[in-house]
């Protein structure tokens, strides 16, 4: 009896999540990973409304010392946000007016580097899992808990997620980059062990070598 009423709430709490998650509205934001070249700069808009938070994390994978330079614009063309050669960093900003936001990344800086760039572009806040869950004075109950542990072990999921898969992507580089020089230096090693083999053979043949004189008739 005990064991039915069991199972019968785990999957009353599984159905209200799945309905939960199918009721929530999305984030409105992008997540892309792209090439950027040397002397290149690379850049994105996006219109967001008076007083709506956005935030931008973005990281450099592969190319150079993996650093890039990144500034945010309004739309009245003032910079809320410059940083210089950064591998990485977030950063989370207020609009104060509505209009078209822009933000580039540039390597101008490098001169023969290519670099790529993820980056996570995200515009306003998360909308509660619970209907009013904000305006509520009673305490949740142990189903609705439930589904709100439930669904920020998944957001903590996909973050990690996301985060071991750009380390492995740019070890996975570090990797292919130290293979190619190791493969370099040892082909360049072979050669040099060849000439040095070959010089020390023409210098030991000529110290065994017997000159002969050579002897002419004077016919007269």
């Amino acid at each position: 009896m005990g064991s039915e009423a069991s199972r019968a709430s785990s999957f009353q709490v599984l159905l209200l999540l799945l309905l939960l998650l199918l009721r929530a509205e999305r984030l409105r934001g992008a997540e892309l990973t792209f090439e950027l070249p040397d002397n290149a700069k690379q850049c994105f808009h996006e219109e967001v409304e008076q007083g709506v938070k956005f935030s931008l994390d973005y990281q450099v994978i592969t190319g150079g010392h993996y650093d890039v330079d990144c500034y945010v614009e309004d739309p009245l063309g003032n910079i809320v946000y410059r940083e210089t050669k950064k591998q990485y960093d977030s950063f989370t900003y207020k609009t104060m007016v509505k209009g078209v936001y822009q933000f580039c990344f540039s390597n101008e800086f490098s001169t023969f580097s290519h670099k790529t760039v993820y980056f996570d572009f995200q515009v306003g806040d998360e909308p509660p899992i619970l209907p009013d869950m904000g305006n509520r004075v009673t305490a949740l109950t142990q189903m609705e808990s439930a589904c709100v542990t439930i669904h920020e072990a998944l957001k903590t999921v996909i973050d990690s997620q996301t985060h071991y898969r750009l380390r492995e992507a740019q070890d996975r580089a570090r990797a292919e980059d130290l293979n190619s020089r190791v493969s370099y230096w040892s082909v360049g090693e072979t050669i040099a062990l060849f000439v040095v083999s070959f010089s020390q053979v023409l210098l030991l043949k000529s110290f065994f070598t017997e000159k002969r004189p050579i002897n002419r008739a004077v016919h007269s």
